[in-house]
């Protein structure tokens, strides 16, 4: 069964950073890209070095693809895809996202 969770107030989000929220015990990042005005919701957990810490991550576009770059050992994620672009082995989870007045939502559909 599949559900929205509300999260948090996308005006909690900074413009082009990420905060970590915890939605039924699973870690998720949350980018807000201000110039898109768009936010991205993607698993907080970095598979290479085994830690919650892709919302502490920069995002920007390379080569026309908006990522995160891991803030341990760089590896970039596609932020609408989840893929790793260095190492095709490698992919997050993306989660989807909406905003229902000023509200973030997730939707939930288990582990």
């Amino acid at each position: 069964m599949t559900e929205w969770v509300k999260v948090c107030r996308k005006s909690e989000l900074p413009d082009d950073s990420g905060v970590g929220a915890l939605v039924h015990g699973h870690q998720i990042a949350l980018f807000y890209q201000a110039e898109l005005d768009r936010v991205f919701a993607i698993d907080n957990h970095d598979p290479v070095m085994d830690a919650n810490v892709i919302c502490h991550g920069i995002i920007g576009d390379l080569k026309g693809q908006w990522v995160v770059a891991s803030p341990l050992l760089k590896q970039h994620y596609n932020l609408e895809t989840g893929q790793c672009l260095e190492k095709s082995e490698l992919r997050l989870r993306v989660w989807p996202v909406r905003v229902c007045q000023d509200q973030i939502e997730v939707q939930w559909a288990g582990a």
